[in-house]
Protein backbone atom coordinates (compact mmCIF):
# COMPACT_ATOMS: atom_id res chain seq x y z
CA UNK A 1 0.00 0.00 0.00
CA UNK A 2 1.55 3.59 -0.99
CA UNK A 3 1.58 6.12 0.91
CA UNK A 4 -0.12 9.32 -0.47
CA UNK A 5 1.52 11.84 -2.83
CA UNK A 6 0.02 14.44 -0.56
CA UNK A 7 -0.27 15.06 3.22
CA UNK A 8 -2.45 16.84 5.00
CA UNK A 9 -3.11 18.18 8.73
CA UNK A 10 -6.70 17.90 10.89
CA UNK A 11 -7.09 19.20 14.16
CA UNK A 12 -9.86 19.05 16.35
CA UNK A 13 -10.09 21.64 19.20
CA UNK A 14 -12.25 22.85 21.32
CA UNK A 15 -13.62 23.27 25.27
CA UNK A 16 -13.25 20.11 27.75
CA UNK A 17 -16.11 17.55 27.44
CA UNK A 18 -16.77 18.63 24.09
CA UNK A 19 -16.21 14.93 22.30
CA UNK A 20 -12.89 15.95 21.00
CA UNK A 21 -10.86 12.24 22.15
CA UNK A 22 -14.27 10.66 20.90
CA UNK A 23 -14.08 12.07 17.73
CA UNK A 24 -9.92 11.33 16.92
CA UNK A 25 -11.29 7.92 18.13
CA UNK A 26 -13.95 7.95 15.55
CA UNK A 27 -11.59 9.07 12.56
CA UNK A 28 -8.51 6.44 13.83
CA UNK A 29 -10.61 3.28 13.78
CA UNK A 30 -12.43 4.64 10.34
CA UNK A 31 -8.38 4.84 9.31
CA UNK A 32 -8.02 1.23 10.46
CA UNK A 33 -10.98 0.07 9.26
CA UNK A 34 -9.31 1.72 5.56
CA UNK A 35 -6.31 -0.67 6.24
CA UNK A 36 -4.37 2.55 6.37
CA UNK A 37 -1.48 2.03 9.03
CA UNK A 38 -1.61 3.95 11.98
CA UNK A 39 -0.19 5.06 15.25
CA UNK A 40 -1.30 7.61 17.98
CA UNK A 41 0.11 9.39 20.70
CA UNK A 42 -1.14 10.80 24.00
CA UNK A 43 1.20 13.16 26.27
CA UNK A 44 2.22 11.38 29.15
CA UNK A 45 0.90 14.11 31.49
CA UNK A 46 -2.70 12.80 30.98
CA UNK A 47 -3.20 10.16 33.60
CA UNK A 48 -6.93 10.72 34.11
CA UNK A 49 -7.74 6.91 33.17
CA UNK A 50 -5.61 5.38 35.89
CA UNK A 51 -2.38 5.64 34.11
CA UNK A 52 -3.40 3.38 31.09
CA UNK A 53 -1.89 5.23 28.40
CA UNK A 54 -5.01 5.17 25.88
CA UNK A 55 -7.01 7.86 23.86
CA UNK A 56 -10.05 7.53 26.34
CA UNK A 57 -13.68 9.75 25.47
CA UNK A 58 -15.34 10.85 28.34
CA UNK A 59 -18.20 8.09 27.36
CA UNK A 60 -15.63 5.14 27.95
CA UNK A 61 -14.04 4.61 24.67
CA UNK A 62 -10.80 3.84 24.69
CA UNK A 63 -7.96 2.88 22.11
CA UNK A 64 -4.45 2.10 22.98
CA UNK A 65 -1.56 4.41 22.22
CA UNK A 66 2.00 5.51 22.90
CA UNK A 67 2.96 7.73 25.76
CA UNK A 68 5.09 10.69 24.86
CA UNK A 69 6.59 13.61 26.55
CA UNK A 70 7.91 16.01 23.80
CA UNK A 71 7.75 16.43 20.25
CA UNK A 72 11.03 14.56 19.74
CA UNK A 73 9.63 11.59 20.90
CA UNK A 74 6.55 11.71 18.13
CA UNK A 75 8.92 12.51 15.43
CA UNK A 76 11.57 9.66 16.74
CA UNK A 77 8.64 6.80 16.67
CA UNK A 78 7.34 7.63 14.33
CA UNK A 79 7.48 3.99 11.53
CA UNK A 80 8.19 4.50 8.02
CA UNK A 81 5.55 2.55 6.51
CA UNK A 82 3.30 4.52 8.56
CA UNK A 83 0.07 6.53 6.59
CA UNK A 84 -2.07 8.19 9.41
CA UNK A 85 -0.59 9.72 12.79
CA UNK A 86 -2.91 10.91 15.95
CA UNK A 87 -1.88 12.77 18.26
CA UNK A 88 -4.03 13.22 21.23
CA UNK A 89 -3.52 16.47 24.05
CA UNK A 90 -1.66 18.02 21.83
CA UNK A 91 -2.08 21.25 24.47
CA UNK A 92 0.45 19.44 27.11
CA UNK A 93 3.53 18.94 24.71
CA UNK A 94 5.81 22.14 23.28
CA UNK A 95 5.74 24.25 20.27
CA UNK A 96 8.10 22.03 18.01
CA UNK A 97 5.13 19.61 17.49
CA UNK A 98 3.56 22.41 14.87
CA UNK A 99 7.48 21.64 13.06
CA UNK A 100 6.81 17.75 13.22
CA UNK A 101 3.31 17.55 12.41
CA UNK A 102 4.65 19.42 9.19
CA UNK A 103 7.48 17.32 8.34
CA UNK A 104 4.99 13.77 9.10
CA UNK A 105 2.26 15.85 6.46
CA UNK A 106 4.98 16.86 3.93
CA UNK A 107 6.07 13.04 4.04
CA UNK A 108 2.83 12.18 3.05
CA UNK A 109 1.13 11.43 5.78
CA UNK A 110 -2.53 12.23 7.01
CA UNK A 111 -1.93 13.66 10.73
CA UNK A 112 -4.80 14.27 13.14
CA UNK A 113 -4.20 16.23 16.04
CA UNK A 114 -6.75 16.87 19.10
CA UNK A 115 -6.32 19.21 21.63
CA UNK A 116 -8.14 21.76 24.24
CA UNK A 117 -7.11 24.98 22.74
CA UNK A 118 -7.72 27.60 25.19
CA UNK A 119 -6.39 26.95 29.32
CA UNK A 120 -8.54 27.87 32.11
CA UNK A 121 -8.05 31.92 31.36
CA UNK A 122 -9.56 31.41 27.92
CA UNK A 123 -6.08 32.13 26.35
CA UNK A 124 -4.46 30.44 23.65
CA UNK A 125 -3.36 26.72 25.68
CA UNK A 126 0.56 25.67 24.59
CA UNK A 127 0.68 25.13 20.97
CA UNK A 128 -2.87 24.63 19.58
CA UNK A 129 -2.76 28.23 18.41
CA UNK A 130 -0.06 27.45 16.02
CA UNK A 131 -1.23 24.07 14.98
CA UNK A 132 -4.97 25.55 14.38
CA UNK A 133 -2.84 28.32 12.19
CA UNK A 134 -1.07 25.40 10.26
CA UNK A 135 -4.02 22.95 9.34
CA UNK A 136 -5.98 22.13 6.34
CA UNK A 137 -8.88 21.15 8.29
CA UNK A 138 -10.49 22.14 11.46
CA UNK A 139 -12.85 20.96 13.16
CA UNK A 140 -13.95 23.07 17.29
CA UNK A 141 -15.94 21.28 19.18
CA UNK A 142 -18.57 22.82 21.83
CA UNK A 143 -19.81 21.23 25.23
CA UNK A 144 -23.25 22.42 26.82
CA UNK A 145 -22.61 25.46 29.57
CA UNK A 146 -23.49 23.82 33.06
CA UNK A 147 -25.10 26.86 34.46
CA UNK A 148 -26.87 28.26 31.77
CA UNK A 149 -27.46 25.57 28.96
CA UNK A 150 -25.70 27.68 25.93
CA UNK A 151 -23.00 26.33 23.74
CA UNK A 152 -19.90 26.14 25.93
CA UNK A 153 -16.27 27.16 24.54
CA UNK A 154 -14.60 28.05 28.29
CA UNK A 155 -13.11 25.76 30.26
CA UNK A 156 -14.11 26.84 33.85
CA UNK A 157 -11.21 25.79 36.32
CA UNK A 158 -12.70 24.88 40.12
CA UNK A 159 -11.19 25.10 43.47
CA UNK A 160 -13.06 23.63 46.49
CA UNK A 161 -16.09 24.28 44.04
CA UNK A 162 -15.47 28.31 43.35
CA UNK A 163 -13.62 29.79 40.46
CA UNK A 164 -9.91 29.54 40.02
CA UNK A 165 -7.56 32.44 40.25
CA UNK A 166 -5.56 33.21 36.99
CA UNK A 167 -2.57 33.11 39.06
CA UNK A 168 -2.62 29.46 39.35
CA UNK A 169 -0.64 27.08 36.85
CA UNK A 170 -1.73 26.38 33.38
CA UNK A 171 -1.59 22.72 33.28
CA UNK A 172 -3.47 21.12 36.12
CA UNK A 173 -5.21 17.78 34.60
CA UNK A 174 -8.45 16.51 35.62
CA UNK A 175 -11.81 16.15 35.16
CA UNK A 176 -15.40 16.94 36.55
CA UNK A 177 -14.18 17.48 40.12
CA UNK A 178 -11.66 19.90 38.90
CA UNK A 179 -12.99 21.44 35.64
CA UNK A 180 -17.12 22.40 33.81
CA UNK A 181 -17.95 23.74 30.56
CA UNK A 182 -19.05 27.28 30.65
CA UNK A 183 -19.92 29.71 27.86
CA UNK A 184 -18.32 33.38 27.55
CA UNK A 185 -20.82 34.64 30.19
CA UNK A 186 -20.54 32.35 32.63
CA UNK A 187 -16.97 31.63 32.59
CA UNK A 188 -15.14 33.37 35.71
CA UNK A 189 -11.61 34.16 36.01
CA UNK A 190 -10.59 36.19 39.36
CA UNK A 191 -8.46 38.47 40.28
CA UNK A 192 -7.11 37.31 43.91
CA UNK A 193 -6.42 40.28 46.51
CA UNK A 194 -2.52 40.66 48.05
CA UNK A 195 -3.72 38.60 50.66
CA UNK A 196 -4.67 35.63 48.51
CA UNK A 197 -2.02 36.27 46.19
CA UNK A 198 0.90 35.60 49.07
CA UNK A 199 -1.08 32.60 50.32
CA UNK A 200 -0.94 31.17 46.37
CA UNK A 201 2.29 32.10 46.42
CA UNK A 202 3.19 30.42 49.68
CA UNK A 203 1.65 26.98 48.43
CA UNK A 204 3.52 27.08 45.22
CA UNK A 205 6.58 27.30 47.19
CA UNK A 206 5.76 24.55 49.77
CA UNK A 207 4.86 22.60 46.58
CA UNK A 208 1.21 22.54 46.83
CA UNK A 209 -1.02 21.47 43.89
CA UNK A 210 -3.76 22.22 44.39
CA UNK A 211 -4.17 24.45 41.98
Amino acid sequence: MQRARHGWIEVVAGVMFSGKSEELIRRVRRALIAGRRVQLFKSHLDDRYGGQFRISSHDGRQIDAEPVSNSVQVAENVHPGTQVVAVDEAQFLDDGICEVVDALADAGMRVIVAGTDMDFRGEPFGPMGLLLARAERIDKLTAICVLCGDPATRNQRLIDGEPAPAEGPTIQVGGAESYEARCRRCHKVPKPDRAQRELLLKRGEEGWEGI
